[in-house]
């Protein structure tokens, strides 16, 4: 077993701990097991060409790029890292394999497991593998197995009788072809994604079936390589800049599209707010399963799509072909919000023809999200292997993906809507109501909207808001405070 030099390990023992404790602090360290493994293991090590403090930052170290500068190969967010170990539930004697390698994450697996337990580290990339093997050999942990192949299909002699306790899974991947290699009762991590959304996941094994049980994490890792790579289904709309991807799903025509996405929008309004730094994957996740024919779109940047308003940025927006039609998911903001931030309403721009109808399909979707599904803490995912699969499932049930080796259904929670917009008769926005557990319509409270830009409220449909006349009466949730535009309305 060997060490870095003592000068070395000084140096960078004081940006290790503070790494530790932001982890601990921020809720991604929850056991004493991993916190302990981060604080041992010496990350500069593994990204040798890094300086110390970069080593150290709650962030990506990218380590092997393609020509074109993609990248291929990285030590992934210390975050993310903690949170997937965590969900992992790793115990000293495991056997655990882990799928993409770089050798920090399977250092942190050595420690979890102990002397008594094995790690597995396999990847496609020679250059990964060898890169993994030299410094897991110079930080002392050389007891890990490092292997180098297609994980798609796992090379005989790998897996121990019985399986594996633990998969970890540190590469986006599609599909999760081995879950014959995981023990009953064994846990597998993945980033795994549907529809261009990927989400780390944390299943048990159980009947030989994985079963979600813990909050799915959004997340990113570079893309698996091999026989398991995606393909995206991209389509062009001819002389628009506009690209849509049915990575999920059968692909549609899309050169009838180019006349509609040359006049502007109808908008449809769904009255569905988030603020400015909160997250709706989960609504977007929902819709890829409710609407048929559901797609994720982008736009080059410097495309004849101006009628894209605003363009879809950072990732592909959720989209629906409709013939002629094209329906898409955007933002309106309508305040700023306590926090500066923003407040933004949901909206749906339809384009074409048949664009209103598409787009009034997609707003009924957000709403009825919004009703049932938008205070479950997250939704229940069960994958079975396609040979054991049993009977198809019925082609009205829309929340199923079929890939390669895997079927996967996505089961919603059911609890009732907590939140609403109100506007005016014309329909600009004065206010909006959340409540953290109930549902609206179920509040005896009383909110007296007195101040002049309240008059003539109105709640959106299907939330069941009571509004008076000349008081201005609301019926609303237990709450001390909501915002109004102009001032704080107290809740009486």
């Amino acid at each position: 077993m060997t060490t870095p030099p003592a000068t070395e390990l000084d140096e960078a023992s004081e940006p290790r701990r503070r790494l530790a404790d932001q982890l601990h602090a921020a809720g991604h360290i929850r056991t004493t097991a991993v916190e302990n493994a981060f604080r041992t293991v010496p990350r500069h090590a593994f990204a040798p060409d890094v300086p110390i403090h970069k080593a150290y930052a709650n962030d990506i170290i990218p380590t092997r790029h393609t020509a074109d500068g993609r990248i291929i190969s990285s030590v992934s967010a210390p975050w993310l890292q903690a949170d997937m170990l965590e969900a992992a539930r790793i115990r000293p004697g495991h056997r655990v394999l882990e799928i993409g390698s770089g050798g920090y994450n399977a250092a942190l697996i050595a420690e979890l497991v102990g002397p008594t337990g094995s790690v597995t580290t396999l990847d496609i990339d020679p250059a990964v593998t060898d890169h993994a093997t030299r410094c897991l050999a110079r930080t002392g942990y050389d007891r890990v197995r490092v292997v180098t192949a297609d994980a798609e299909h796992l090379p005989a002699g790998i897996v121990p009788d019985g399986g594996f306790d633990t998969i970890l899974v540190t590469v986006d991947t599609w599909d999760l072809p081995w879950i014959d290699a995981v023990a009953d009762g064994g846990r597998l991590v993945a980033p795994l994604r549907l529809h261009q959304y990927t989400w780390a996941i944390g299943f048990t094994k159980r009947d030989g079936a994985l079963h979600s049980d813990e909050p799915l994490i959004v997340c990113g890792f570079v893309a698996m390589q091999g026989a398991g790579a995606w393909n995206t289904n991209r389509r062009t709309v001819p002389g628009t800049g506009v690209h849509l991807s049915w990575e999920d799903g059968t692909p549609l025509p899309v050169d009838q599209l180019a006349p509609a996405l040359t006049h502007k929008p109808v908008v449809a309004h769904t009255h569905v707010t988030v603020g400015g730094q909160e997250p709706f994957d989960a609504l977007t996740l929902y819709l890829a399963g409710a609407l048929p024919g559901f797609c994720r779109l982008t736009a080059d940047p410097d495309g004849d799509n101006g009628v894209l308003d605003p363009p879809p940025r950072h990732r592909p927006g959720a989209a629906i072909v409709r013939g002629p039609s094209l329906a898409r998911l955007a933002t309106e903001r309508i305040s700023d919000g306590d926090d500066g931030n923003g407040v933004y309403e949901l909206v749906v721009h339809g384009y074409g023809p048949h664009g209103h109808l598409a787009a009034q399909e997609m707003a009924e979707q957000v709403q009825h999200w919004q009703r049932n599904h938008r205070a479950a803490l997250c939704p229940r995912i069960t994958v079975h292997p396609l040979a054991n699969a049993g009977p198809a499932p019925a082609t009205d049930d829309p929340h199923v993906f079929v890939k390669k080796h895997t079927r996967v259904a996505i089961d919603w929670p059911i609890v009732p809507g907590t939140a609403a917009l109100l506007t005016d008769d014309e329909g600009r926005y004065l206010l909006h109501l959340r409540s953290a557990n109930k549902p609206i319509c179920d509040s005896v409270r009383v909110l007296r909207a007195t101040d002049s830009g309240c008059r003539h409220l109105r709640s959106s449909d299907g939330l069941g808001l009571k509004v008076e006349t000349a008081t201005h009466v609301v019926q609303a949730p237990s709450l001390k405070r909501v915002r109004c535009p102009r001032r704080s309305v107290d809740l009486h």
